[in-house]
């Protein structure tokens, strides 16, 4: 694909509103040349980005196309995979729950799903056949576990140990990326059944684990996953463009998946995972994916994240209206390092030994705080598809850009916005 000229589809922030916000207007344009870069390079199609300062959005910008062959422009209300996005919205529902009395965090998975009784961890491995000798874990998972990725459950199809996938794929256990045509009640059982990486509690490691988490969801609260989030989470903040299934009207809005084919983007036009793509708007499983199978906008992210940050109160200023849906100190508990001392973090993906984690949020702690612009206290992650977040409490700052790309070789695209973000900042 060649390269692609930039079309911003909205107006940028007045100089007025720049001031309000802390935001030297000059500096800001700086936001925009990432973007413009990547897309001149052939990086990325296109991308929209959204800040939102002190409850305000203060920059709303699209770039690009959604989709390059009908050369239909990048809008600010297009649609995204967000993949493991969904991870922190599944863990808000699980935390809602909690402090409904549904379960306590170290409560075993087994008392709500049996299957996961006396788990075994993996010894040893015979590549020719896949098959695998265990010996009893130490302990049970715990729900705490899965909040913080520390169960040694893997993942099927990304950031995981090759013998785990292989495993995997002779049991017929899911990716977790998307939604395909099975369901909760009969691939998490399944799951279940088979060997852990590492004891829990012992590592960090990043897998399935909130898959399994929205199927509880679905046992405390006797509803689907989709219906629970969409009364629970999504109508009480605004969130109309949040689905696992996007409803035919709004599948126009959906941007085009692309990926790097020898230096070049491309369209995906095969299917990936359980065929996820392109067939993804015309899925409907039962399977859905609480670790990864929401689509979204970078609007009603955004609100999701302003609540955390609001400690549990979404407040539309522009209504002068509020909801509490979870409580200050739950907010505090899951922005909390839960990574005890010497448990290891994950080498896939890799990351740094002052790696910490909360419940369902890579954390910027005193451990860490030399790694990024961020200050401390700030809760971030990212989707597969090229999509990246993250909420700094103290600058009361939320930023988001969302691009749409299968194993994107410019990741990087993330940290060069929040560089550009906080060099803008004049207080």
């Amino acid at each position: 694909m060649k390269s692609i000229f930039t079309v911003i589809a909205v107006v940028a922030m007045t100089l007025t509103t720049y001031a309000q916000s802390g935001l030297d207007a000059q500096r800001t344009s700086r936001i925009d040349d990432v973007i413009n870069r990547h897309i001149a390079a052939g990086h990325i199609p296109g991308a929209t980005a959204l800040i939102i300062r002190h409850g305000q959005v203060v920059y709303n910008k699209a770039f690009g196309y959604a989709d390059v062959a009908s050369r239909k422009t990048m809008q600010t209300d297009n649609i995204f995979r967000i993949a493991s996005q969904t991870k922190a919205i599944t863990s808000l529902g699980v935390m809602i729950l909690w402090e409904e009395g549904k379960f306590q965090l170290d409560d075993p998975v087994s008392k709500f799903i049996p299957a996961f009784q006396n788990p075994r961890v993996k010894v040893s491995f015979n590549p020719k056949d896949s098959s695998y000798t265990t010996r009893p874990a130490t302990r049970e998972i715990t729900v705490r576990d899965l909040l913080r990725h520390t169960s040694g459950i893997a993942y099927a199809a990304v950031f995981s140990d090759p013998q785990m996938q292989a495993i995997y794929a002779k049991a017929g256990v899911p990716s977790g990326i998307g939604t395909m045509a099975s369901d909760l009640k009969t691939k998490i059982p399944l799951l279940a059944q088979q060997p852990l990486m590492h004891d829990p509690g012992q590592a960090f490691t990043y897998g399935l684990n909130t898959d399994i988490l929205g199927y509880l969801i679905e046992i405390w609260s006797g509803q689907r996953l989709d219906v629970f989030l969409q009364q629970r989470v999504f109508t009480p903040l605004d969130m109309q463009d949040t689905y696992f299934h996007l409803p035919a009207d709004k599948q126009k809005k959906l941007v085009t998946l692309y990926e790097d084919v020898n230096g070049k983007m491309q369209l995906v036009n095969h299917p990936i995972y359980e065929g996820l793509d392109p067939l993804f708007p015309n899925r409907q499983g039962t399977y859905l994916s609480g670790g990864a199978g929401l689509v979204s906008t970078t609007a009603d992210y955004g609100k999701f994240l302003t609540l955390l940050l609001q400690k549990g109160k979404y407040i539309d200023k522009n209504n002068n209206t509020s909801k509490t849906l979870i409580s200050p100190a739950t907010v505090a508990l899951m922005l909390t390092n839960q990574l005890e001392e010497g448990v290891r973090p994950s080498p896939l993906p890799a990351q740094p030994e002052s790696f910490r984690f909360g419940l369902g949020f890579s954390l910027e702690t005193k451990a860490n705080d030399h790694l990024m612009p961020y200050s401390i206290g700030t809760f971030s992650w990212a989707g597969a598809f090229n999509t990246h977040y993250w909420a700094d409490p103290k600058q009361d700052l939320v930023g988001l850009i969302f691009t749409q790309e299968y194993l994107s070789p410019y990741w990087s695209i993330g940290d060069e916005f929040k560089v550009a973000v906080y060099q803008a900042l004049e207080d």
